[in-house]
């Protein structure tokens, strides 16, 4: 959990990813859309994966993957990001955090 939490407050936009996800996909392409460029933690590709997988599911993402931090702060996955970025609500999220300036 330490270790989620830690990289989670690195950098404006983070996002706990599998490389082999299809909405893991749509959400970077989403981010990058905006003009964003998130910290990704591929966790099928790291060593600690499961151990980070298994924080994440505490923390009430469910699935796990993908689990957007914004701010350092747990956003959502797929399903939340889709609805703040339909409504609006994304990109003042994003321009509070200090990812887009615009």
């Amino acid at each position: 959990m330490d270790r989620v939490a830690k990289l989670a407050s690195q950098k404006a936009v983070v996002i706990f990813s599998k490389s082999s996800c299809c909405m893991c996909h749509a959400i970077k392409r989403l981010f990058y859309e905006q003009g964003v460029s998130p910290a990704i933690y591929e966790l099928d590709e790291d060593s600690r994966g499961r151990e980070m997988e298994w924080a994440l599911m505490r923390l009430g993402c469910n699935p796990s993957v993908p689990a957007v931090f914004i701010g350092g702060k747990f956003v959502g996955s797929a399903n939340t990001i889709m609805t703040l970025h339909l409504n609006g609500s994304l990109k003042k999220l994003l321009r509070e955090a200090g990812a887009i300036w615009l």
